[in-house]
């Protein structure tokens, strides 16, 4: 299992558009893949799971994957959030 804290660089924040494309880029893995912000932890593969969220810009999460491909699912969850 993986634990990465991740400062959120698109611009707009985690709205419609951007939740929907790390949907997609969390679902391409086999491993389950969670967001987690305060008290809050979600299915990144859930659209409505991550608009529950509301992230804005510059909001740091925990990212936590677990799974039998999660070193490549983690360096694509970050290169999508933080633009690296």
């Amino acid at each position: 299992m993986l634990s990465k804290k991740m400062k959120i660089k698109i611009p707009t924040g985690l709205e419609a558009r951007p939740v929907a494309l790390l949907v997609q880029v969390a679902s391409q893995f086999e491993s389950s893949v969670y967001v987690a912000c305060g008290e809050k932890k979600v299915n990144a593969k859930s659209i409505m799971g991550m608009m529950s969220l509301g992230l804005a810009a510059g909001e740091e999460v925990d990212v936590i994957i677990d799974g039998s491909d999660e070193n490549t699912a983690m360096e694509h969850i970050e290169k999508y959030l933080c633009g690296n």
